[in-house]
Order: C-alpha cells, then sequence, then structure tokens
C-alpha cells in the first residue's frame, strides 16, 4: 500500500488534514468524497525520488499573480472552445512567459497525464494557487462545468488585482513626495547649512533659538544618521516578527480597522475581497460553510478571519450570516444589509457580488480622495518646513548684519 497525505475540509467546514493508505490517488479521493470532505490536495508521501522530483520542483518556484490571471484565462478560453484539457495546458507550456512558468505548468500537465484531477494537480502547487482556487476548480469538475467556473474565477483574480492595483498605484505619487520632502530637507540640514556655521562662529553673535536647533539637528543627523536609520529598519524587522505572533497581529489589524481615515478604507477592501470571494464560490454552488472556510484565507486581516470564523459557527447552527457579521463591527452596513436581503429571498451568491461591485467602487472613490487629501497637504508641509529653515538662516543673518552695524 502506498501512503498518501491529505487536506481537506469536513462536513462541517472545517479544514482537516492526516495520511490514508491506498492503491492510487483515486482511492484516496474516492474515499474521502463517500466521508463527505471536500478533498483539496493529496500528495503521496513515500513515492521516492522519482516522485519527489517533480513536486521538489513544483514547489521550490511559484507563479506570479499576474502569471496566474492570465494563464486562467487563456485555459477558460480554450475549454470554452471545446479542446481538452490536455491539449490547452500543452499550449500554455508551449507559450509560458519564462522557463520558471513553464516548468510549473509542465509540472501540472504532467500529474494530469498521470491521472491526477486538475484540482489536485494544482493543489499540489500551494506556492502558485491557493486554497480559493483549489476549491473553484475542484467544485467545477465536480460539477462537469469548469470551462465557466474558470471564467468566473480569472473575473474574480483580475478585480482582486485591480483593486490592489488601485490602492498601491494611487499611493505611489504621496510616497514618492514623502521621500523627496525628507531628502530635501536631510540635504539642507547636512549639506547647505553647514556652511554658514564657520561665519555664525567667528562673528561671535547670540544666534537665534531656531537657528541653534537646527544647527545641532544637522550635526545629530551627520554624526547618527546611518545609525538612527539602522534603528528604523531593525524597528521594522521587530515589528515585522511581532506581527507574526497571532495576539499581536490580531490587535494591530483591529487598531488598522478603526483608525479615522485609514479604517474606513480598510474597511471597504474588507468587504470587498468578502463579498467578492464569498459570492463567486456561492455561485459555483460551493456551500455555504465550506465558502466560508476558504473565504477566510483571503481577507488578510486577523480581525475580519475571526469575524468570519464566528460566522461559519453560527451559519453551522442554523443562524444568519448576516447578523452574525453585523455583531462583529468591522463591516460596512451596506454589505450586511445586501447579505441579509440576499438571505432572505435565497439570492445570497448574486447580492455578495452585487455588494462586492459596489465596495469596490468605493475603495476606487475613497482612495481617490484620500490622495487628492494627501497630495496637497505633503506638499504644504514641506514648503512649510523649508520654508522655517531658510526663516531661520535669514534671522541668523540679520543677526550679524545688525551686529556689524
Amino acid at each position: 500500500m502506498v501512503e498518501w497525505r491529505f487536506e481537506a475540509i469536513d462536513r462541517a467546514g472545517r479544514p482537516i488534514n492526516g495520511v490514508l493508505e491506498g492503491a492510487d490517488e483515486t482511492v484516496i479521493l474516492q474515499r474521502l468524497r463517500r466521508d463527505g470532505a471536500l478533498p483539496l490536495s493529496v500528495v503521496q508521501t513515500n513515492a521516492g525520488i522519482r516522485g519527489l522530483v517533480p513536486a521538489f520542483i513544483g514547489r521550490g518556484e511559484a507563479l506570479t499573480r499576474q502569471e496566474v490571471s492570465d494563464l486562467t484565462r487563456e485555459l477558460a478560453t480554450m475549454l470554452g472552445a471545446g479542446q481538452d484539457l490536455d491539449r490547452a495546458l500543452r499550449f500554455l507550456v508551449e507559450t509560458a512567459p519564462n522557463r520558471r512558468a513553464r516548468r510549473v505548468l509542465d509540472t501540472l500537465r504532467e500529474e494530469v497525464r498521470n491521472g491526477s484531477a486538475f484540482a489536485v494537480a494544482l493543489g499540489n502547487q500551494k506556492r502558485s494557487f491557493s486554497q480559493l482556487y483549489v476549491g473553484l476548480v475542484r467544485a467545477g469538475e465536480a460539477g462537469g462545468n469548469l470551462a465557466p467556473t474558470l471564467e468566473r474565477l480569472a473575473d474574480l483574480l483580475e478585480r482582486e488585482r485591480a483593486l490592489t492595483a488601485t490602492v498601491t498605484s494611487a499611493l505611489i505619487y504621496p510616497v514618492l513626495l514623502v521621500l523627496a520632502a525628507i531628502g530635501a530637507i536631510v540635504l539642507l540640514l547636512v549639506q547647505v547649512l553647514p556652511q554658514f556655521v564657520p561665519l555664525f562662529e567667528q562673528s561671535g553673535a547670540a544666534l537665534p533659538a531656531s537657528t541653534q536647533f537646527l544647527i545641532s539637528t544637522g550635526d545629530a543627523v551627520s554624526q547618527y544618521g546611518l545609525w538612527g536609520l539602522t534603528g528604523v529598519l531593525c524597528a521594522i524587522l521587530a515589528g515585522r516578527a511581532l506581527l507574526r505572533r497571532p495576539p499581536v497581529r490580531l490587535s494591530f489589524d483591529r487598531l488598522k480597522l478603526r483608525l479615522p481615515v485609514i479604517g474606513g478604507l480598510s474597511r471597504e477592501i474588507l468587504a470587498a475581497r468578502l463579498s467578492r470571494t464569498l459570492g463567486t464560490l456561492l455561485d459555483n454552488r460551493v456551500s455555504l460553510i465550506t465558502a466560508l472556510t476558504i473565504t477566510r484565507e483571503v481577507l488578510g486581516n486577523a480581525a475580519g478571519t475571526e469575524a468570519i470564523d464566528r460566522a461559519t459557527t453560527s451559519a453551522r447552527g442554523g443562524d444568519g450570516l448576516s447578523a452574525s457579521l453585523a455583531s462583529s463591527g468591522l463591516f460596512p452596513a451596506r454589505l450586511v444589509h445586501l447579505l441579509r436581503l440576499g438571505e432572505e429571498t435565497a439570492q445570497l451568491g448574486p447580492m455578495a457580488l452585487r455588494a462586492a461591485a459596489i465596495h469596490e467602487e468605493s475603495v476606487r472613490m475613497s482612495t481617490q480622495r484620500l490622495v487628492s487629501l494627501l497630495t496637497p497637504a505633503i506638499t504644504i508641509g514641506m514648503g512649510l518646513v523649508i520654508a522655517g529653515i531658510v526663516s531661520s538662516l535669514l534671522l541668523a543673518m540679520l543677526s550679524l548684519n545688525d551686529l556689524a552695524q
């Protein structure tokens, strides 16, 4: 008998894993489905060197989000046009943009040709394909509608990427503006101001307090600037290490959702991800409990994940999803209202997708407003600081002129 390590979701929606013995992968899949579990991945544990090589290659390399989105769209198009999965995968291998992607796709094709289900082959490439991706493909295979499922999955990936790109691209200019402001101020303190210090010292005049403060600040930046920068980098690394601890991450994510401006944008992003993922899963006939279990993995916020866990427990007990989400206080009222309406009309999936469209547009508008406020605020702040430095120098020069007279 051969040992197989599996990951699945049981009837209650809880993730499970373990090791089973069977002649081949199909036997393990049938046994898991007979027990009411939804298999996510099945990997042979004692395949020897021959079996370990492709697995090692698959785990050592990963596709980017852009590559996953592109190949999903191409695969959906080819399957929708009537091509079989093997020919479609062969085309993807031949047209792969680079060697890394070609090796990952070739591993997928070989596993499918050797009899593995497509979802199982994807599940063995954990660094490239998420649990959400594998779960949707598995549901599409089980229902015999893989092409439409991949089409919806491609839409989901593109919308998620567009949402991330909206926030990232909008913040690039303010960040560059802040860096330019810091660079200009440091240049004034370290290079320009020291040129006047010998003149001030020769005069022996008492300098204004603001000028003396700038000179001391410039000396401190010159002597300890590198140490200060190192300390900031160490603090960032230490902060990231602390955020890996669940209690610290939970507290941080809760705080982030309650900040005055950033909190509102974060809640809109959280609502958009939740509704888009949940609606796509439900539209592909994935059960609510399983959909919630998969959705929690893509939120990227520990407080939101905790709220989904409570909602899953509530739904497992027969209570509504919207009531539990409303009690958490983390999600916008619009999302809760639309989900409640979907529950009352038995249209939870479509209403979740409608909510996703609304919240994605809200994220775009909120980001534009935030940037439109940040840019002039940073510019004015930079101007005030530089004006303060120049004014302090002028005051010192005027005091020297008065002394000379």
